[in-house]
Parts: structure tokens; sequence; C-alpha cells
């Protein structure tokens, strides 16, 4: 049985019998012996590997080229070379899968979008392989933040008929053929059906049943967008609580914000080490900025007076009943408040149909939390509860009550006051390992015009 070698470089004894599997990263040779530079993909760190000429299998030591796969038996022993504790002592190697001399990722720096086109190789770099533990043990994280507060995850259809923001941006599903692609009733479901661009509706329906319940899966926009934040697949993590207002809301998407970054500071050292050193040299910093303040609130309105009394020069507009952009969001989490922001009650025209009125009749309970680096991270809201004022937007949004019946029964049934948030998975990432494009934290990248792999 092979050793992970992660588990052997954090040994604290020595051992005698071990056998590694992994990637060959660098080999030098001398006469009597060679140096192998051995990874497996569990951590950053490799082993380094000392193989005497004449052990079973020295034979094939030249064709161990970069890339290549090996098995190696040995002893794990203290190693005299400074910046690491141990290294082995090879008893036999074996070449397991031999590469050319055109294998792609050379012992050379490659550029982030040479990477993108070989997606099926980049995980064996330093960057990626760290990147994607990172995605990995943040999945983790979220699914432990939400079971220790007793949040039932429920998995929410991937195909759906409802188009939950209503901006039209959405892949169709259909087995039709070209010459009958509008003859809906002889569609597999007997009506239009596309790919999610959201679990929220869905899991509202489980909110007002268990009480706190989160969606953890992927979703789909069609938005013809080449810009570093979007994508056309996505992961959301979307939480909905059941007897809960705005300010619960903002409370609990403040608290997993501040948790994973934490969790990232705490438990991430050997990979955080890279994106500090290769990808953002002040990562640390605006991690641990977020991790030890208090989150600011401020209404949409008073922040968008804030921004306009700036005196800064921004390249998108100002104006009170215009969306955030990034450096609006931006400027008030670095430049005038120095802490990360939650921005609430904003313009009803400006929000989808589901989220609650605010009494003065011009604005809803949304909110969106901004971190510095990033600008949104998280957007939510409270959902109106109210059956007439739910019709009422319904209708102000050229939206079928008929066609969201089962959603409309939520208010007939037993109504309560509910609240949810939707934050983005990669947008996480992003801010977490600093990498700057969506494409370098998602294993295969959907974009516009791109569906490899």
């Amino acid at each position: 049985m092979r050793s992970l070698i992660k588990r052997v470089l954090s040994s604290e004894v020595e051992m005698a019998d071990v056998t590694v599997a992994g990637w060959v990263r660098t080999r030098r040779d001398s006469k009597a012996f060679s140096f192998l530079e051995i990874n497996d993909g569990t951590c950053l760190a490799n082993l380094q590997v000392v193989a005497d000429a004449g052990i079973p299998g020295y034979e094939d030591v030249e064709r161990m080229l970069t890339g290549a796969s090996v098995e190696i038996r040995g002893r794990l022993i203290a190693s005299p070379a400074q910046g690491q504790k141990w290294e082995m002592q090879a008893t036999s190697v074996r070449l397991i899968g031999e590469v050319p001399q055109d294998y792609p990722l050379q012992k050379k720096g490659h550029s982030l979008e040479f990477l993108r086109g070989i997606s099926h190789l980049r995980p064996r770099t330093n960057l990626h392989g760290a990147v994607f533990r990172m995605r990995s043990r943040m999945a983790y994280w979220i699914h432990q933040f939400f079971q220790e507060r007793d949040f039932t995850y429920v998995h929410t259809p991937i195909i759906t008929a409802s188009d939950c923001e209503g901006a039209g941006e959405m892949f169709r599903v259909t087995t039709l053929p070209d010459d009958k692609i509008a003859k809906d009733a002889e569609d597999f479901f007997n009506k239009r059906a596309y790919l999610t661009v959201s679990g929220q509706l869905e899991g509202e329906t489980f909110a007002c049943a268990l009480s706190n319940i989160y969606t953890f899966g992927p979703t789909f926009r069609a938005e013809n967008s080449n810009t570093s934040r979007h994508a056309a697949e996505f992961w959301m993590i979307e939480p909905e609580v059941a007897f809960c207002d705005l300010a619960g809301d903002m409370d609990l998407a403040e608290a997993l914000v501040k948790y994973l970054v934490q969790q990232t500071l705490d438990k991430n050292e050997g990979d955080l080490a890279i994106f500090e050193k290769f990808v953002d040299k002040e990562l640390r910093q605006r991690l641990e900025f977020v991790a030890s303040r208090a989150f600011e609130r401020v209404t949409y309105t008073e922040a968008v007076e804030l921004l306009k009394k700036s005196g800064k020069t921004f390249q998108y507009p100002v104006e009170y009943g215009l969306n955030l952009q990034s450096e609006h969001e931006r400027w008030l989490t670095e430049e005038y408040f120095k802490k990360p922001t939650t921005v609430f009650n904003y313009p009803k025209e400006i929000k989808p149909f589901y989220m609650r009125l605010n009494d003065d009749g011009k604005t809803v309970t949304a909110m969106d939390v901004l971190v510095p680096g990033i600008g949104e991270i998280v957007g939510g809201s409270q959902r109106e509860e109210r059956l007439d004022v739910l019709l009422a937007n319904m209708v102000h949004h050229n939206l079928s009550p008929e066609d969201y019946w089962w959603y409309v029964d939520l208010r007939r049934y037993g109504s309560v006051p509910h609240a949810g948030f939707g934050l983005g998975f990669e947008r996480m990432l992003m801010f977490a390992t600093g990498m700057a494009n969506i494409r370098d934290v998602i294993p295969f990248a959907r974009t516009p015009g791109t569906c490899e792999f």
C-alpha cells in the first residue's frame, strides 16, 4: 500500500519501509546516484528521493523525465539539506508512465492564459494544485459551518422551468430537433426547461418546512460576458432561514465570510504561502483585515451619497437607481470605511420580484456584502412573505403567478418571514487565493465561446 507524500512529510519518526507514488518534478544525476523530486498532489511540498546506482529499476532512471509517473520504495530518513525535514533513501524505483520530450509542463514559468488551454494538465503545477486543494477544503468548511449550526443540506434541481432572477439569461434544455424547437408541448417536459440560475426559490419551500436549510450546487448563466469575474457555469451556496428578517440575514452572511476567511488563515498555511509569493503579496494582510474587523453597515442611499461626495472620478457613473459597480464597492471598503461593508435597502426597480418591499414603498430588503479587493461577495434579501404584495410584485415584473403557483402557495399556507442569500463559491475562492480571474479557480471553465474538456 503506497503512502501519501503529505503524510510521509508530516511524519514524526523515521520509517524503514515506505512506498510512495507520484510524478517527477525534477531529476538531477551524478555518477553514483540521482536526486528525484516527487509530488503526488496531496501537498505543495515535494519529497526528495536519493536513488543509488544499482538498486532495482535504476536502469530506467534516465527515462524518468519531468512529468513521468513513478513508484518508489525506500527508507524515510532525516535530511541533511536545509528546508526539509525528511528525504527518502530509495531501495527500488519503478517507472510507471513515460512522457515524451514535448511534455508541456517543463520546469519554467507558464502564463495563466497558457495553462487555461491545458486545463487537463494544469492541476500538476504548484499554483493550480494549491488552488484546487483550497477549493476542496473551502467546500468542506462551508458544509462544516452550516452543519454545526443545524442547517439541513438540500439538493435543489439543476433543470428548472423557473427564472429566479427574471433576467432571461438561461440555457434551454431540450430534446427537440432544430425544426421543432418552438413546439414546447412536444418537448421532453411538455414545457420549456432550463439550467438553473439559482436554487433559491426551491430552497424557500424547504425553509418553510425545515426552518434552516442551505443549498450548494452548480448554477448556470447564459450571459455573454467575458470579464474576469463571470462564467457560464459556477457554484453557489444559498442558505434560507425561516422566521428571519434582513438583520438576521446580514448577521449570517457576515459570519460565514468571516468563518471561511479565518479557516483559510488557520488551516491552509502551506498553500497560502504560494499565493502570497506568486499571486498577491498583500493577500494575508487583506484576509486578516476581514477576519479582524466588524462589518460596517450602510444603506444604499447613504452609500450613493458618500460616493458622490468622494471627489473621486469613477469609470461608471454614480446615480441613485443604478447598480453599484466593483470600483464603487471597493472604494467603500478600501478607502472610506476601511473595513468589510454590507450595503442594504436597494431601490426596488433594480432588484428581483421576490424581495420584501419596505414600508417606504421605494426600497426592498436587499443586501450585498462587500470585501476589499473583490467588491460584492454575497447578495441576499428578506423574501416577500405577504401574498398580496408578492402577487403585485410579479405583475410589476411581468411574471405570471400561474407559472409560479407552488411559490405563491408558500404564502397561502402558513407563510412566515424568511430570508437568505447567495455566496458565489468561485468569488470566495478568488478572494481567499488572490487569483484575479474566475477561470483560474474553476477546474474546467465554461465561458462564451469556450467549452473544452
